[in-house]
């Protein structure tokens, strides 16, 4: 499709650096643990620095990264170089370290004597060569990939890392359009709607000129296929006009099933895109993301590929 999504400057600022991500930097801090390690290798790593390790095995995967197998390694009192931290979770998609949640003590614990550019996104310190997010508010840190970052894992709070139950979470499996999405809708009557049904919003001023205005409102935790999601509600001249919900690869297959019970049959299909409700609903795979349209918009961009 002939658009591309346009950023704020500041956050171009943060996210450029995730292809550099550097695993030395993140084995130093749990005993050697690397990302994309297997269960089985970190399961050892964690038990000789923990007082207590448990796993949560996931049925039915709803974790955007996992294809086929979801797994949270969950260590209490995880003693590090810098100081003891109350519980870390390590969660495993297809048996591949991908996600890092800690809790207690990170300041101390992480934070100490750390070297490397620091910048500020919303409620996070993040350290540009490690991809360490930590919410200082809420001692709470994140470390990620490249693929986590995507769709913004560090606003997401593992429901295992805060509870001793290891019944399997579930989230609303709908991929029907939130109800609070009105497509065209005005900014002003919609903003108090998706403020409160997120667990917190930003809004980006991303265009101006004598014609035309662009408005972005990032909504993170919106439940939508099976995980809370952040949905970029775009608006041109406080018109909503598309949102993108940001997902993940390996949930490719399970969201493209959802939406064909949904909707039926893809309408159009090629490489980058697989399309719904006559050209409202687009499954993107170029790029992990599901994108949310008008009628009118969809209308545009159907006739542009009927040439």
């Amino acid at each position: 499709m002939n658009y591309e999504k346009t950023y704020s400057l500041k956050l171009l600022a943060i996210f450029l650096f995730i292809s550099f991500i550097s695993q030395a930097q993140v084995s130093t801090i749990f005993n050697g643990v690397k990302f994309d390690e297997s269960l089985l290798d970190i399961q050892k790593k964690i038990s000789m620095i923990s007082n207590d390790v448990r796993l949560i095995k996931i049925a039915t995967p709803s974790f955007p990264l996992s294809k086929n197998k979801e797994e949270h390694l969950i260590a209490s009192m995880v003693k590090l170089k810098n100081g003891i931290i109350d519980k870390v979770v390590f969660t495993f998609a297809d048996d591949k370290l991908c996600y890092i949640q800690a809790k207690g003590n990170v300041i101390k614990g992480l934070n100490s004597n750390r070297k490397g550019e620091v910048k500020t996104y919303l409620d996070y310190q993040v350290y540009t060569s490690d991809l360490l997010f930590i919410n200082i508010k809420k001692d709470v840190a994140w470390l990620l990939t490249p693929e986590s970052v995507h769709p913004n894992l560090f606003t997401w709070d593992n429901p295992y890392l805060s509870t001793n139950n290891s019944t399997e979470i579930k989230y609303n499996p709908s991929v029907k359009i939130p109800s609070f999405i009105k497509m065209g809708g005005n900014i002003d009557v919609l903003m108090p709607l998706l403020k409160n049904n997120s667990t917190f919003i930003e809004v980006q001023k991303l265009e101006e000129t004598d014609s035309i205005t662009k408005t972005q409102i990032n909504c993170f935790g919106i439940e939508y296929a099976g995980f809370p999601r952040k949905f970029e509600a775009r608006f041109e001249n406080s018109k909503l006009n598309m949102v993108w919900i940001l997902t993940g690869k390996g949930e490719e297959n399970r969201i493209r099933e959802k939406l064909t019970e949904e909707y039926g049959s893809a309408v159009f299909i090629n490489d980058s895109w697989e399309v719904f409700n006559n050209w409202t609903v687009l499954l993107r795979k170029d790029k992990p993301e599901i994108l949310l349209l008008t009628k009118e918009l969809g209308l545009m961009y159907k006739k542009q590929y009927s040439k």
